[in-house]
């Protein structure tokens, strides 16, 4: 395997990963609290990474759409693709990082469960207050990757193979005359089709001899 094919193999590892990652950080509980609600007593409220990041999930489907995208794409195309990844992965990656650095308060992290159903008069005093996992380093991993793969396609893109110009030489080669269909061509011009033109004929030097077409 070439150091192209082996770097290319490398971007949609990458772009895999990222997208698992970001999808797995979507999908598990970034914070949690326990509340006094009133007349219902002390609830606990679990918040994930999609209901206080929702463009995670949508960032993961972007970097597994990549993968194909990588692999038909070539030269500017490719790179505008990675440049697009890049400014994808940044962007979450500072969302995911300032809800690590700002936890959201009881009263944001009620609102951000869906329907919002502790939000609102109903949400009483604080109970234990706040607790973070470390679930968003997982989106954090995710958006290292989809970077990484993204500086790749940029950088890289010369020495990556280019499977979509491949095709088109491939199909735009014309195949081997049938040599039934020449002779019933041949016929219909009104030649004889088990005589050699002489146009067809090469002469050693190469050239085709000089004489009526």
């Amino acid at each position: 395997m070439t150091t192209g094919r082996r770097l290319l193999v490398g971007i949609c590892a990458a772009l895999l990963g990222a997208a698992a990652a970001l999808w797995a950080a979507s999908a598990s509980t970034w914070f949690g609290a326990t509340v006094e609600v009133a007349e219902r007593g002390r609830l606990s409220v679990d918040a994930s990474g999609a209901d206080l990041e929702p463009a995670l999930t949508g960032v993961a489907v972007l970097a597994v759409a990549g993968v194909a995208a990588a692999v038909a794409l070539s030269g500017l195309a490719r790179r505008v693709l990675g440049l697009v990844l890049a400014l994808a992965a940044l962007w979450t990656g500072l969302a995911v990082v300032g809800r690590m650095l700002a936890p959201p308060s009881v009263g944001e992290l009620a609102a951000a469960v869906p329907g919002g159903s502790l939000a609102g008069p109903d949400l009483g005093s604080a109970g234990d207050g706040v607790t973070g996992t470390g679930a968003p380093l997982l989106g954090v991993a995710g958006v290292l990757l989809m970077l990484a793969a993204a500086g790749a396609l940029v950088v890289a893109e010369r020495v990556l193979p280019r499977f979509g110009a491949r095709y088109a030489v491939a199909r735009a080669r014309p195949g081997p005359a049938d040599p039934a269909r020449a002779a019933w061509q041949d016929l219909d011009a009104g030649r004889d089709p088990t005589v050699d033109r002489p146009e067809d004929v090469p002469r050693p030097d190469g050239e085709r001899p000089i004489g009526p077409v």
